[in-house]
């Protein structure tokens, strides 16, 4: 049976040149409830990645990722913040004004194609 069978099939690989077995299971998405109590439990059973792997059907890499944001962050970490602009009282006097600015900047862009277009159009006519 070949290594992509094996992939394919979510079986153990033997990497030879560490000996560790690792399970090839492609990563889920999972809430961020599930990603608490998944690290806690690899944490509660000594880090052991390749239980957690076999226990919860993630990936190594995500539980190694998690563990690691974990420890560094705690739980707050393990947030997804993606997309998440931040508020009025959250940004800088600068970011506020940078905001300001890029709003500005396309009115104005906006009203320069009109213009343009507007321009077009009358010359079209005569």
């Amino acid at each position: 049976m070949g290594w992509v069978e094996l992939y394919n099939g979510h079986k153990a690989l033997k990497d030879d040149r560490k000996g560790l077995s690792r399970s090839m299971t492609k990563g889920k998405k999972v809430c961020f409830e599930e990603k608490v109590e998944i690290v806690k439990d690899c944490l509660a059973h000594g880090k052991d990645y390749a239980r957690s792997v076999e226990i919860h059907k993630v990936s190594y890499a995500q539980i190694y990722s998690w563990v690691r944001k974990y420890l560094q962050g705690g739980e707050e970490a393990l947030q997804d913040n993606r997309g998440k602009q931040r508020t009025e009282k959250e940004m800088t006097k600068e970011e506020k004004e940078m905001k300001k600015l890029k709003i500005e900047n396309e009115r104005l862009r906006a009203e320069n194609a009109f213009l343009k277009k507007l321009e077009e159009i009358e010359r079209r006519r005569y």
